[in-house]
């Protein structure tokens, strides 16, 4: 039997993150839901981890570490080998709802005009706090954020909506939708490469949809825990090529220009524990 989806989680040198994420997306194993895990070269022997806790689970070996995007893009041509129709992209970082990815495939089988579901994200040390509950993309004025970030989740947050942008830590399209677009522009080294990505989406006519009532938790930034300037930085970074790809130069000297305030703002939450 064909598979009709396809979960792809995306390790490198995180072989406790993954397992524990791997664990809680047992429960989803079926023949029609597979769960691949594409490992980008690791060197803390996480395949070997893997493979023995779950042999169960599809690994997909990189030679060397790509990136977010291109591991993610190999991930996905071996879900068109499988033929499913649904790919759910996930952070390894993130520990699931039982019953998350059942929202996210009805959204996209009944809605047809929706390209992208993406679900509610909360801080896994902080599980009633939201991280994620929709984005925000102005490019004209450099503004990119999330809504109802390190808000406490309420009534406001469970309604189904469009959104500007889909987070990468977690989110739902149909196979031939993302084969259409050509996938990730694995330009961008790591982070805006889900704005692009999104905005990519939404240029072909089709809305990205938030869907509250499928939940994850997120180990947010376990890949660079400790290092809030070097997380800075990359972000800047990919958000200047989003700019700069998609025109926005007022929106680009903008972001620049309240650089100082970011860095600030990065450094004061690092040492506030995040809160």
């Amino acid at each position: 039997m064909l598979p009709k989806s396809c979960i792809v989680v995306l390790n490198w040198n995180g072989a406790p993150e993954t397992i524990a994420c791997l664990e809680s997306l047992v429960a989803f194993l079926s023949p029609e839901c597979r769960v691949l895990v594409v490992d980008n070269g690791s060197t803390d022997g996480s395949p070997e981890k893997i493979r023995q806790r779950f042999p169960a689970v599809e690994l997909l070996c990189l030679p060397k570490n790509i990136g977010y995007a291109a591991g993610n893009n190999a991930g996905f041509r071996r879900v068109l080998e499988m033929q499913a129709e649904f790919v759910i992209f996930l952070n390894n970082d993130t520990v699931v709802d039982a019953g998350f990815s059942a929202p996210l495939f009805e959204t996209l089988r009944l809605q047809p005009f929706v390209g992208i579901a993406v679900p509610k994200i909360f801080y896994w040390d902080r599980p009633d706090i939201l991280w994620y509950a929709g984005g925000i993309v102005k490019l004209s004025t450099g503004l990119i954020r999330h809504v109802g970030l390190r808000q406490k989740d309420a009534p406001v947050f469970n309604r189904p909506s469009s959104t500007g942008y889909a987070t990468g830590c977690c989110f739902a399209m149909r196979c031939s939708d993302f084969a259409e677009i050509g996938g990730f522009d694995e330009n961008f080294a790591m982070y805006a490469e889900d704005v692009d990505l999104s905005l990519r989406v939404r240029a072909l006519g089709k809305r990205i949809e938030y869907v509250p009532s499928s939940k994850i938790w997120h180990k947010v930034s376990a890949s660079l825990a400790g290092h809030p300037f070097q997380k800075l930085l990359k972000k800047s970074a990919g958000a200047l090529r989003l700019f700069k790809k998609h025109g926005a130069w007022h929106g680009m000297v903008l972001y620049v220009l309240l650089l100082p305030l970011r860095l600030f703002g990065s450094l004061l939450t690092h040492y506030r524990g995040g809160r």
